[in-house]
């Protein structure tokens, strides 16, 4: 033990010194040009927060100690990308377990290497923490007894805050020791949690480092069950492909798309906890946002269900390209004292010629002047003269070649499209023919017409709409990597949406079909990738749960036969069995009783959700004030001193607690517009609890729940 904090020590002050280095830049040594200064200086403050050691957290949490060096060169470059620690520790389990003796890591014949969340070096340059994404530390993830990739001992570390306080060694090749379940790994996996989400650096098991470490060229499409950590796979993986492919990506940029604000603040610390600080957030709305289209109205479900239908993308696209007329004149182009004519049928053959190459309607646009010049070019040629390029770029920029263009395809702006699609039912029936029935065009067209893009109320599906429109004007900017979280709740068109970010990048799906709480909710996920653009798509599905307890997971399980019966059920592999009760109270006891649940799960470590239908909001929260308990929103940080959240069951998607307490049951089935879909937002708010689950009810329970008491 002494030695192990001894060479953390040390690693600590070798990180400073790696972090000083880097302060004691000067750019004035390097560029006198202001350009590159800056840039310069944006790298280097960068870089020195990606070198951050944060004292309370452990800046190792493993050790591998191969038989021979491994085969690999990843190693001593262990690619120092960058990374700062995160919350870790091991929770009751530290001190509980220790070296038994048999320390072969002292082995002078052996190669040892500490695994962390970056890179160390010493002042010679050798490493002395590897990053956890390195190929060399793949190891610690993958190797078995039955497969031990060389490695003769792997080592776990358990940390109270910063403090080293246990190590717990496994044996690979020793036929002798028998397997055993790792006591931290366990405790790291169920210590409560108070604050945004953490990291699994220290817990990632081996079928979620597959994922994790998938290649950056192909799509992946992560289907799990509650608890099974595909959120912190997806945000591992971008970490992951960040380091392998940096250059790449540094160019074309990350993203992750989560279903709310909520979620993301959720979510926000776990990458720069890992050294990656350049990933944007986002959700669908914040894509599809669009300076001067306001969006402050809302759909019922069949307007919105019949707006994310991915036949709309046809619609879109004929209303579209009805703006472009055939020509009825010749272009005549004067140069000097020469006249140039171009007639009717040539311009529409060229017009026709654009139209069957499928280009989109603005790059369309802009090469049609280039092709009238072009035809006038050929006249100047055959007339004896000898233009270049300049007098094809002149002559595009002639008035009566602009006029052509304007007349024949004229511009067009996306939103205006779709407020004339909304509003003029004619309109929309001469592009729908044959795609939407006529009662289906009847729900999307507006009841009351906006008189302008600015006045009117935009649905968050109109939004989208406006967004496809805008992409078959002009290509949407494609990213190198898109993460996107709870991607069942999506519609065809908002997978489209995220998908033009992503067309020449690849993609991390993740979801849960049971977790589907939309109308429009996907079906399956090889839909879904269609959808998105990747239809070659790898479906991966984890169904083994590490946080959410056995019990729990089994009850909300019942609900599966209704909301998702092709899915596999999931299972834990939690030993404790978390604490576990249903309570059917009189119903003028409710609020009161719910009230006395959170105080008791107060009582415990970590933090406690209390979640409740939108619609027992406004009681609940006259309880709990005049029970003088405070209560934060969701999103907002946890701390020890303020730790109960009031969480809307619609806003509870993506999010855990240490405790839940779930209120009402039937209320969350009754707050959706048709059962299944309340049943499922039931089993999400069944499944937020991590170590313990109070259901408190007063109406009956829906009958897949009946016959559980406490």
């Amino acid at each position: 033990m002494e030695r192990e904090r001894a060479h953390l020590a040390a690693s600590r002050a070798a990180l400073r010194a790696m972090r000083a280095d880097v302060e004691a830049l000067d750019i004035r040594d390097v560029t006198a040009n202001w350009v590159n200064a800056e840039a310069l200086q944006h790298q280097i403050e960068q870089r020195i927060a990606a070198l951050a050691d944060l004292a309370h957290t452990p800046l190792f949490f493993g050790r591998l100690t191969y038989l021979a060096p491994p085969g690999t060169d990843g190693a001593g470059d262990a690619g120092d990308a960058g990374g700062t620690d995160a919350a870790h520790g091991a929770g009751a389990a530290n001190g509980a377990a220790r070296a038994d003796g048999r320390d072969r890591a002292e082995d002078d014949a052996a190669t040892t290497y500490y695994i962390g969340r970056r890179h160390v070096h010493d002042a010679d340059g050798d490493p002395m923490v590897i990053d956890w994404r390195a190929p060399v530390s793949q190891a610690f993830y993958q190797a078995s007894r039955k497969q031990p990739m060389d490695v003769a001992l792997r080592r776990r570390f358990g940390y109270t805050g910063g403090e080293l306080t246990a190590y717990e060694d496994e044996h690979l090749t020793d036929p002798t020791e028998g397997d055993r379940a790792s006591r931290l790994l366990q405790s790291e996996i169920e210590r409560p949690r108070v604050g945004p989400m953490r990291d699994i650096v220290a817990t990632i098991q081996p079928e979620q480092d597959e994922i994790v470490r998938a290649g950056i060229g192909g799509t992946v499409c992560v289907q799990g069950a509650p608890g099974t950590g595909k959120t912190a796979v997806g945000l591992h993986r971008i970490a992951y492909l960040l380091y392998a492919h940096r250059e790449r990506l540094s160019r074309t940029g990350t993203l992750v798309v989560g279903p709310n604000r909520s979620f993301l603040r959720y979510i926000e610390q776990v990458l720069p906890a890992l050294g990656e600080l350049q990933v944007a957030q986002a959700t669908v709305d914040d894509l599809v946002a669009r300076e001067g289209v306001a969006v402050r109205g809302t759909d019922d479900a069949q307007a919105a269900r019949i707006k994310g239908d991915a036949r709309m993308a046809e619609v879109l696209r004929r209303a579209l390209r009805s703006h472009v007329t055939m020509p009825t004149e010749a272009c005549v182009v004067v140069r000097g004292s020469r006249r140039w004519r171009v007639p009717a049928y040539e311009i529409e053959e060229i017009v026709r010629q654009l139209l069957d190459r499928d280009m989109r309607y603005g790059a369309a646009r802009e090469a049609l002047p280039q092709r009238i010049a072009h035809a006038v070019l050929v006249r100047m040629e055959q007339a004896g003269e000898a233009p270049d390029d300049r007098v094809q770029d002149a002559v595009a920029r002639n008035a009566a070649v602009k006029a052509t263009v304007k007349a024949v395809w004229p511009p067009v702006d996306p939103a205006k499209l779709v407020l004339r699609l909304l509003s003029d039912p004619e309109f929309l029936a001469e592009h729908a023919e044959g795609l939407l029935t006529a009662d289906e065009q009847k729900a999307v067209v507006w009841s009351r017409p906006a008189r302008s893009v600015r006045s009117a109320k935009w649905s968050p599906a109109d939004a989208v709409l406006i967004d496809e429109a805008a992409d078959l004007i002009q290509r949407t900017p494609s990213l190198g990597h898109v993460v996107l979280d709870e991607a069942q709740d999506l519609s065809p068109m908002q997978y489209r949406a995220v998908g033009r970010r992503c067309t020449t990048g690849s993609a991390t799906v993740l979801g849960d079909l049971a977790q589907g709480t939309t109308p429009w909710a996907t079906g399956s996920w090889q839909e879904a990738l269609a959808h998105l653009g990747k239809p070659d798509g790898l479906v991966e599905e984890l169904t083994q749960g590490f946080r959410v307890p056995r019990q729990v997971i089994a009850y909300a399980s019942r609900l599966l036969p209704a909301i998702a019966p092709g899915l596999t059920e999931a299972t834990s592999v939690r030993e404790a069995p978390g604490d576990f009760s249903v309570r059917a109270v009189p119903a003028g006891e409710l609020d009161a009783e719910v009230v006395a649940a959170c105080r008791a799960a107060l009582r415990h470590e970590g933090s406690i959700g209390l979640i409740a239908a939108d619609a027992r909001l406004p009681a609940l929260t006259e309880a709990l004030t005049a029970a003088g308990l405070s209560w934060l929103a969701p999103g907002e940080e946890t701390t020890p001193e303020s730790r109960l959240t009031l969480v809307p069951a619609t806003l509870a998607k993506g999010l855990e607690y240490d405790h839940v307490v779930l209120d009402e049951p039937a209320a969350v089935v009754d707050g959706e517009p048709d059962e299944r879909t309340g049943l499922r937002r039931l089993y999400v708010a069944l499944t937020r609890a991590v170590s313990g689950l109070t259901v408190v009810h007063a109406a009956p329970l829906p009958e897949l729940l009946a016959g559980t008491g406490s």
